[in-house]
């Protein structure tokens, strides 16, 4: 075991080729050993950067290479005298768009120390802070000479991805998330432990962002805004017109990119119905608001600059009543998600019928879904909108009991969990006396996250008082999702057997 080990990594200069040269000689004896001075002078001339060394002390004990080189070429099979021309020079592509890993290499007698890891994350960030796109390497297969009579290289990959067998360089790569995407034939023909051949190694950059104007660039820090919203007897539509755009005038001075409303928010205006006794004439009085409502969401949207999810409203279409949700866009567009599960007392009562489809759909902050209230409880529809890269899923709810409220709450939060995403529920409080059936409410509007180590510990980001009308505010990094999904301390959307189940979505639903 080594002693007085003290560790630092940085950059290589010329001065260390000496040092460079006899690291190499040692761990490259059986294929040329090191490089001539004149290619460690050009790589460092080229990208500074790019070459990295590990030192104890003075002492320099592991080495990582890299120049940049044109994604599109190499991440298609190549050789590595793509690479190097006969001079052992080496090509670097200086409007390159990905990073192409050279060399990794570790002093015999600092092996077991898990060094090679930082060397490898010191090129990630590389990668991350030049905004490539990955980074490549031509991997040796040094252990394959043992298997070549009994195995094809196919084989032998598949048994060192499963751990069946050890290599000491493709076994590293695999560890520190790189993924095989070919392999490479006559790679390097004088590498005999190979037999030439080389797997193609690829780890995507999560964080790269092709080339915008300002124009065009997506955020990835957004606010989120919702209304606990007080139910309360009104007089007038123009009343309750006026309460919304109160809200949306408030959130949007506090700069959110979305606003959210709860399920039923204008369920008051069922009071001014002539005949209240009649739930089901009532609920289609209230329907026949909803266009109004629809349209003047849409152009406070607009004028508020603020994306507006509109909670849910009913329609009636062909005779049929169904529970949708609007998402009015800060640019004037409308989409539209309608309740899939319809609860007993909305089909006995209201005699609401469920819709057939849900949408991811874009925003100029982020890709949201939306579920209303009882569809957040069936976890098929969220891993549905999940497949489709959502990155936000608004969930608008209407609960009486703490009980209904707290199985919303509970799933809510699941499905944030097993889905890689931001969830956010808003509902509505107080009473209403006057209308058949809505008399209670009980609401507290939070914001979930996944559950890791980049988001709060209880993955609540934020919450309300409970029934207490209220804004609530909550700054999201869409980042962290990405990060989460790929390097997460575990990944519930790439880790899903696909091999054994899948959720089919039918397009037509059976009657």
């Amino acid at each position: 075991m080594l002693e007085d080990l003290h560790l630092k990594i940085r950059n290589l200069t010329l001065d260390d080729y000496p040092q460079v040269k006899a690291l190499m000689d040692r761990v490259y004896h059986d294929i040329g050993g090191s490089w001539p001075k004149h290619t460690i002078r050009k790589l460092i001339k080229d990208l500074p950067d790019g070459q990295i060394c590990l030192v104890d002390h003075d002492q320099i004990v592991g080495i990582a290479l890299s120049v940049k080189v044109n994604y599109q070429r190499f991440s298609n099979p190549h050789t590595y005298d793509d690479l190097v021309d006969q001079r052992e020079r080496i090509f670097h592509d200086e409007n390159g768009d990905a990073l192409y890993g050279l060399d990794v290499l570790i002093d015999p007698d600092y092996r077991g120390y898990r060094l090679g890891r930082r060397l490898y994350e010191a090129r990630k960030e590389l990668c991350r802070q030049e905004n490539l796109i990955a980074i490549l390497a031509g991997g040796r297969i040094p252990n394959y000479y043992q298997h070549a009579d009994s195995m094809s290289p196919a084989e032998y990959l598949e048994a060192v991805d499963k751990r069946k067998i050890y290599d000491p360089i493709l076994t590293f790569q695999l560890s520190n998330d790189f993924q095989v995407t070919r392999l490479l034939s006559k790679y390097l023909p004088e590498d005999e432990k190979s037999r030439g051949y080389a797997t193609l190694l690829e780890w995507k950059n999560i964080f790269y962002e092709p080339e915008t104007t300002v124009l065009e660039y997506r955020k990835t820090q957004v606010r989120i805004g919702a209304v606990q919203w007080q139910m309360r007897e009104v007089d007038s539509v123009e009343e309750l017109l006026k309460q919304v755009e109160y809200f949306i005038d408030a959130l949007s001075s506090y700069k959110s990119d979305f606003a959210l409303f709860p399920e039923f928010f204008n369920a008051p205006l069922m009071g001014l119905a002539p005949d209240q006794t009649n739930q089901t004439e009532a609920i289609r009085f209230l329907a026949s608001f909803t266009e109004r409502f629809v349209s003047e969401m849409s152009q406070l949207a607009v004028s508020y600059n603020i994306n507006v999810i509109t909670g849910s409203m009913p329609v009636v279409e062909d005779d049929i009543m169904y529970n949708v949700s609007y998402l009015c866009r800060r640019d004037g567009t409308i989409e539209e998600q309608r309740k899939i599960h319809i609860t007993p007392h909305e089909r006995r009562d209201w005699v609401i019928e469920g819709g057939s489809e849900v949408r991811v759909w874009d925003t100029d902050a982020g890709r949201i879904g939306i579920l209303i209230c009882y569809d957040v409880e069936f976890p098929e529809l969220a891993r549905h909108l999940a497949s489709q890269d959502m990155d936000i899923l608004f969930v608008p709810f209407w609960t009486d009991t703490k009980n209904g409220y707290l199985r919303v709450r509970s799933c809510a939060q699941a499905r944030a969990i097993e889905n890689e995403c931001y969830v956010v529920i808003c509902g509505s409080c107080g009473n209403l006396p006057q209308v058949e059936n809505l008399d209670v409410q009980y609401s507290q509007g939070a914001v979930f996250s996944p559950s890791d180590f980049s988001f709060p510990h209880d993955a609540v980001m934020a919450e309300t008082t409970p029934n207490t009308e209220m804004l609530m505010f909550s700054d999201l990094d869409l980042d962290k999702l990405k990060f989460v999904r790929s390097e997460g301390s575990v990944n519930n959307l790439k880790d899903r057997r696909l091999d054994l189940y899948s959720i089919d979505w039918k397009t037509t639903p059976s009657v």
